[in-house]
């Protein structure tokens, strides 16, 4: 294809660049190099790295496609059944797979934040490359635990005069986690600080000009594969990430965060409290700095490995317990994400398996809030009403339904191909919010690597819709691994209908409050000529003076405000 003729045409440069990379033998002196100042030079290199693997994958794709075409061309009579060819490919997915999960091991930084993206999308992509790719859920490389104690020295003990023993009795030298920006330890604090069992969330030196020098290389990746024929749309989800990533990097925001996912999950739109769907951790106040976070502990294990513990105690995956804590997860999940997406506007937006947990006494815990995102209240409305649409639907083929999803779904931006079919709108729609649709309409096709997938019908992925697209596709996904038909629209309407109920009220009520000061304006301005009017001369004339003063000048501002 012309992308992939184009991304061979850059890579040549780039290789002779890659061969004069030495590489180190240990983690350690690989991680020494990181808390340098990351000099464009290394830039360079790491996208050449990345790149070459890109294209010796889809070389590898070019020559099983020729190797199978001559086969038949040749064997005319003795074609490859398609069992035959099904393994052939899955031998070649399977390389594929193992080279990229080798070189994203290998260089760490973002490459890791992507390949977890990647990973969650495990329906538009081959099974091995979802396979390979999702232990970089949340097992990454971990750095020695004296780095991390110093890390913690410097960013948070340091200014405040104090020692490592003053505020930790116990430190766990074995990380909890250790992702793409930070490495999580389990600890005790000293009698000074409540003396309970915490999180402690420290950032890796130096890797935030590292993880933002890869995401423009990945971008720039994506922006030639961006016309292929790919099922999602990477460098629009790159572009919107680059922005959130950001704030990841200061822990005082993501401390406020959490915080406000707190307040937004425990007390509902009236101020009255309520029980949360999820358990999520909050900070210690007083042990909180840009590059070091403590928080509550959750005790349990990360949904990335879920499976291998219901295996360990003897759980079929198709019996009667994996199908109700199947359940449970997308009924907890749902609900967190709908009450956060529709009442404030304000929801997690990296959730993956790997900061999906399953606490110790069977709630669903949430953790890292790194990545949130706010949209406007129009934005989060305009979402509620498509949910309605889609739920007050009488059936998946209606043609008035049809047109009033679509018509609602218009609001999110999203501007359709030119030669797309006639609901694109609402294939989209559906595709979004609804998991138990079996046959869209107009002929698109659920899977999105399928040329009529409802995502290829989108010119490109509005910046508002791609991590909101990342929470609703999340949850679809998880429902379709445990077999579930999952609708979110079903699920959120309530939700929904609540909040547009609240806005009509809210406008009432500002219409009335309007009309209350325009009568009473009125009121006033009436009282104030009569007024006026019974004054002595000298004062009446100095009165009227003024008042054509304050109108002239509110029409001079009235002027402006047009211009």
């Amino acid at each position: 294809s012309t992308a992939i003729n184009m991304m061979l045409q850059i890579i040549p440069p780039l290789a002779l660049t890659a061969l004069t990379l030495q590489l180190t033998t240990t983690y350690e002196q690989r991680y020494m190099s990181y808390t340098k100042a990351v000099a464009s030079g290394e830039r360079v290199i790491r996208a050449a790295t990345f790149s070459l693997t890109i294209a010796s994958i889809i070389r590898s794709y070019k020559r099983k496609s020729i190797e199978i075409f001559f086969r038949n061309l040749v064997y005319c009579m003795n074609n490859l059944t398609d069992e035959e060819e099904k393994l052939t490919w899955d031998k070649t997915h399977a390389q594929g797979a193992d080279t990229l999960s080798k070189t994203i091991m290998s260089m760490q930084g973002f490459y890791v934040k992507a390949a977890q993206i990647v990973a969650s999308r495990p329906d538009s992509i081959p099974k091995q490359y979802a396979d390979a790719l999702s232990v970089f859920t949340d097992d990454n490389e971990p750095l020695r635990v004296d780095v991390i104690k110093e890390v913690i020295e410097k960013e948070l003990l340091a200014q405040r005069g104090e020692h490592f023993d003053d505020v930790f009795e116990e430190f766990d030298e074995n990380p909890l986690g250790s992702a793409s920006i930070a490495q999580v330890h389990r600890a005790v604090l000293t009698k000074k600080y409540g003396h309970r069992e915490v999180a402690v969330k420290v950032q890796r030196p130096s890797i935030e000009e590292k993880l933002m020098g890869d995401i423009a290389n990945l971008k720039q990746i994506a922006k030639v594969f961006r016309g292929a024929d790919l099922p999602v749309d990477y460098y629009a989800i790159f572009s919107e990430l680059e922005e959130q990533l950001k704030d990841e990097f200061d822990f005082e925001v993501e401390a406020s965060s959490m915080e406000r996912m707190h307040q937004i999950l425990t007390t509902d739109e009236s101020g009255a409290q309520r029980e949360s769907p999820i358990v999520t951790p909050r900070s210690v106040p007083a042990l909180v700095s840009k590059r070091v976070l403590v928080m509550d502990f959750l005790k349990g294990i990360p949904l990335s490995r879920a499976s291998d513990m219901m295996k360990s105690k003897g759980f079929e995956p198709d019996g009667v317990e994996a199908r109700l804590f199947a359940q449970k997860l997308l009924k907890s999940l749902t609900t967190a994400f709908g009450w956060s997406i529709l009442e404030s506007g304000f929801f997690h937006a990296d959730a993956h398996p790997g900061n999906i947990f399953i606490l110790d006494d069977g709630r669903i815990g949430l953790i890292d809030f790194g990545q949130v995102k706010q949209v406007g209240k129009d934005y989060r409305e305009t979402v509620a009403k498509v949910i309605l649409a889609l739920d007050d639907r009488k059936s998946d083929d209606n043609p008035e339904d049809l047109e009033r999803i679509g018509k609602s779904t218009e609001g999110l931006e999203i501007e359709l191909k030119d030669d797309v079919p006639a609901y694109g709108h609402a294939a989209i729609a559906m595709w979004l919010f609804d998991g138990s649709v079996e046959t869209f309409p107009d002929g698109y096709d659920e899977n999105e690597t399928s040329p009529n997938s409802p995502v290829k019908a989108m010119k490109e992925f509005p910046s508002d819709l791609v991590l909101l697209a990342r929470s609703t596709v999340l949850v679809k996904g998880l429902a379709k691994r445990f077999g579930i038909r999952w609708s979110l629209s079903q699920e959120w309407a309530p939700i929904a209908r609540r909040v547009l109920e609240g806005s009509e009220v809210e406008q009432q009520r500002e219409s009335k409050t309007h009309r209350f000061k325009q009568q009473f304006k009125a009121w006033s301005s009436q009282k104030a000529k009569s007024v006026v009017t019974h004054l002595p001369a000298p004062m009446k004339k100095k009165a009227l003076s003024s008042v054509l003063k304050h109108e002239q000048k509110r029409d001079t501002k009235k002027r402006k405000r047009r211009g």
